[in-house]
């Protein structure tokens, strides 16, 4: 059964940081991408960073200089470094995987929640 489960999200100040995690379990199709998305209560989801099967990165306006995302050894492993957080930044982050079949998969997704 294929599982994406993240981790790392909780309560910080402003300014300060926060790594999320991501580990993929029974893909057995190749990964094309791995993405962090967010959606706080009464808004759309939104992407936040994506890291292609190439190596590529690409991060949303909002974010960018202050997140980055990293892959691990293990190409089923992604990592989003949030430095920098702000109030606005609070929301439930959600971690997915593109197979090379375009199978979308999701994760139950981290709160993280900052406050000012």
């Amino acid at each position: 059964q294929v599982q994406l489960v993240e981790s790392g999200g909780g309560l910080v100040q402003a300014g300060g940081s926060l790594r999320l995690s991501c580990a993929a379990s029974g893909i057995i199709f190749s990964i094309n991408a791995m993405n962090w998305y967010r959606q706080a209560p009464g808004k759309q989801r939104e992407l936040v960073a994506t890291f292609t099967k190439g190596g590529n990165t690409n991060y949303a306006d909002s974010v960018k200089g202050r997140f980055t995302i990293s892959r691990g050894n293990a190409e089923n492993t992604v990592y989003l470094q949030m430095n920098s957080l702000k109030p606005e930044d609070t929301a439930v982050y959600y971690c997915n995987a593109i197979s090379g079949l375009g199978l979308v998969y999701w994760g139950q997704g981290t709160q993280v929640t900052v406050s000012s």
